[in-house]
């Protein structure tokens, strides 16, 4: 969205003097970000193995793993949107995803809106799926990740998720995943 977009834009001599002042307005307030609401899965296998995708993103989030989940797209809620982006991104349709929210969070990022690259404050919602396999592998969706920023994925234990120095979303993610047995 551009920064006029509801302003009208200035014109003639006089109106460029006050564009080149309105130009210059500082740095933007993370209130006057645009908003992306999102809907993810956290992905349990039977031995509490949660699954992550790596992205390396510009920053404020940079290089980082997260739960599969993407964009809310027109007519769909939260849930609709995790379970759809569940299966575009690993092929699982057979992970059952209840409906109960077990985390609302939100962070900075970088987003495709409208198909341009736009800092963004993104509201994601968490749901489970308890997959039936212990580390089960990916459907034939592997092509489909390098268009969609993920670099790879891999299966993590509860102790390994707090052990590490990486960056995990969300935040506190093995302990949420006890609060859930």
């Amino acid at each position: 969205m551009s920064r006029w977009a509801g302003y009208g834009r200035p014109n003639g001599t006089r109106g460029a003097r006050r564009a080149a002042r309105w130009r210059d307005n500082g740095p933007v307030g993370e209130s006057e970000l645009p908003v992306r609401l999102a809907g993810r899965v956290i992905a349990i296998d039977p031995a509490e193995r949660v699954l992550l995708f790596f992205y390396d993103d510009l920053p404020p989030k940079g290089k980082h793993w997260s739960t599969p989940g993407g964009g809310v797209e027109d007519g769909e809620d939260f849930h609709t949107a995790a379970r759809r982006e569940l299966f575009e991104e690993t092929g699982w349709a057979d992970v059952p995803v209840p409906a109960r929210e077990v985390l609302v969070n939100s962070n900075v990022q970088w987003s495709n809106l409208n198909g341009v690259p736009t800092l963004c404050r993104q509201y994601d919602h968490y749901f489970v799926g308890r997959v039936p396999d212990e580390e089960r592998s990916l459907g034939a969706v592997a092509a489909m990740h390098a268009s969609d920023g993920i670099v790879t994925h891999r299966w993590w234990t509860l102790a390994e998720l707090d052990a590490t120095d990486e960056d995990i979303y969300p935040p506190g993610l093995a302990e949420l995943v006890r609060r859930l047995r």
